[in-house]
């Protein structure tokens, strides 16, 4: 089954610490609706908040994250669906949408000689 990273965005610095209980209901729900719609979540994580980065540029090693924004990525996860139309369905589902958003993208498969 094809996989997809999904990144999960959330507005800065997007700690963890600080999710609501209702949010967390609605993170624990999550595997179940996807799992309904034929997926299943490979693997997750959670980042630290983007307070917690470093940033390099070539020889330029800074504290914060790479760059200044708005939303930052607070995590990501790797997801087995059966095709980019069913990903991109529970994607939608993903309670991130609500106040930040996700990014879907395919895992890179090296092509077969």
């Amino acid at each position: 089954m094809p996989q997809y990273a999904v990144l999960i965005y959330s507005p800065a610095p997007a700690d963890p610490l600080t999710l609501t209980p209702d949010y967390v209901a609605l993170l624990e729900q999550y595997p179940a609706r996807v799992a309904e719609l034929g997926g299943q979540i490979v693997a997750g994580y959670a980042l630290q908040p983007s307070t917690a980065a470093t940033a390099i540029r070539g020889d330029l090693v800074t504290d914060g994250p790479f760059i200044e924004a708005k939303e930052v990525v607070a995590g990501f996860f790797v997801l087995a669906a059966p095709d980019l139309d069913v990903a991109l369905k529970i994607a939608q589902l993903n309670p991130a949408t609500i106040h930040g958003g996700v990014e879907v993208r395919p895992l890179f498969v090296p092509p077969v000689e």
